[in-house]
């Protein structure tokens, strides 16, 4: 049997007054229509990562719904997860096929997985690669099986989307955080474009007072009373830790007193993270100002929390992106961001909600030193950002979403195309927004709801486009 991952209990009734109570509401009454519904989730880990963090919120919260949801993770050993961090590097375009040696480490762990997997439901959902191969090789005897992906698998390595294309081709459905991340010649036909959220209940999210949140950093090495730029991120090459650290060198030129804090998790299933950890820190030897932590030395939710509400700014300089939702626990904490122009984080900062979105390393000291020494504007900024995920990126509406999905695969409705798809969600991100939409267009008598104005006016271009002669 696969690991069962124990969690607490959780009530929706306690997001009440913070998410929206159009979501709240919308979401009670689609439960009601699911209530004995038994779903599983299934991934690779359960600590390290974001995915791990979203279930660890999500499936007691279905359980509170009337569901009845279990969180299970997959066994597998070194090799195999070295396999799994080459086909999610190849996935989000990396370059280098996978070895006859690595297609059976990885086939081998997947069939003794599909093995373990001896429970039925009426829906599973498989996140990102790692269980990928299950549902082919269990032969899928019941249920509707969604495989999940949270990477930005728009070009990807066209050997390894190869190999794994054929494993996804059996699924009833799939979901991407973004419309663009849909890889071409995508075998399934029901595609759902759900973005991941965050739990502002969370111990990472929760509001905490002040004075404990500068008593935490200053437990840690962290001076509260100088300035302070903070990324948050898993060691990971695509978020560019190196730039990150010339990028406070230049500002430092300016901000003598500042610091930078490079807080990453080490994850099970990313053997890679300590070959960026050690760079890190050979990196950063002779500069005491650079403090670097993990969750392997006590730095956690709690820790992260501090550092997200107090540092001046937040950084993400990610090169690719699956989403970054440390984007949106900085905003939410009115923490304005300096972020690279990829993936998921230009959806949580459009319209420049929430901060200042750059690409490369001169364009980031930039940003920052602009932040640092405007103080009104960066505050103005991140408010915006907060507000901007109050509506689109709290849990109740990811909830919302997976329960609108598995209503229609049971329904058979179309996911796309239709009269009420039109009327729900944004025609250009493909997001979700009902009546909350920031701002709306009719034409041809069908009115279109946007969940920004950078989204309206895509959307009004490409029309123009098409309509001329």
């Amino acid at each position: 049997m696969l690991q069962l991952v124990d969690i607490g209990p959780r009530s929706i009734g306690g997001y009440r007054g913070i998410a929206t109570d159009e979501v709240l509401d919308q979401l009670s009454t689609v439960a009601r229509e699911l209530r004995g519904v038994r779903v599983a989730h299934v991934n690779a880990t359960p600590y390290g990562g974001g995915v791990s963090e979203l279930l660890r919120s999500t499936v007691p919260l279905l359980n509170d719904l009337g569901l009845v949801a279990h969180w299970k993770t997959i066994f597998g050993d070194n090799r195999f997860f070295q396999v799994t961090k080459k086909i999610h590097n190849g996935l989000q375009g990396a370059k280098g096929g996978l070895t006859e040696a690595d297609r059976e480490a990885y086939l081998g762990t997947s069939r003794r997985n599909a093995e373990l997997f001896e429970e039925e439901y009426d829906f599973v959902f498989l996140h990102d690669p790692q269980p990928a191969a299950i549902l082919k090789m269990r032969r899928k005897r019941s249920g509707r099986w969604i495989w999940r992906c949270h990477i930005d698998t728009s070009w990807p390595n066209p050997d390894v989307w190869g190999f794994l294309r054929k494993y996804i081709a059996e699924f009833d459905g799939a979901v991407f955080s973004m419309k663009e991340f849909i890889p071409p010649d995508f075998p399934i036909a029901t595609v759902d474009i759900i973005p991941p959220a965050i739990d502002p209940l969370s111990p990472k999210n929760m509001p905490l007072n002040e004075e404990t949140l500068r008593q935490v950093l200053a437990w840690i090495g962290i001076e509260p009373d100088r300035p302070l730029i903070t990324q948050v991120s898993r060691f990971d090459a695509w978020k560019d830790p190196m730039g990150v650290i010339a990028a406070y060198r230049l500002v430092r030129e300016e901000f003598p007193s500042l610091q930078l804090a490079l807080v990453g998790s080490m994850a099970l299933d990313d053997p890679e993270g300590w070959d960026v950890y050690h760079q890190i820190i050979e990196a950063s030897r002779n500069d005491p100002e650079i403090h670097v932590f993990t969750n392997l030395i006590g730095v956690g939710n709690v820790e992260v929390n501090a550092f997200q509400r107090l540092s001046n700014v937040v950084i993400q300089k990610s090169i690719r992106e699956g989403f970054g939702l440390v984007i949106s626990e900085a905003l939410w904490k009115t923490t304005p961001v300096v972020a690279g122009r990829a993936g998921g984080i230009t959806l949580q900062m459009a319209d420049n909600s929430g901060g200042i979105l750059v690409d490369g390393v001169e364009a980031c000291a930039a940003a920052v030193k602009t932040l640092l020494r405007d103080r009104g504007q960066a505050l103005d900024l991140a408010r915006l950002g907060k507000e901007r995920v109050r509506h689109h990126f709290l849990l109740p509406r990811l909830l919302l979403n997976e329960l609108h999905l598995m209503k229609q695969l049971v329904s058979g409705q179309p996911m796309k195309g239709d009269a009420l798809w039109r009327s729900t969600h944004d025609p250009v991100c493909g997001m979700m927004v009902g009546s909350s939409g920031v701002s709306t267009t009719d034409i041809d008598g069908q009115t279109y709801r946007f969940c920004s104005e950078s989204c309206r006016h895509r959307f009004v271009q490409d029309q123009m486009r098409q309509r001329k002669p």
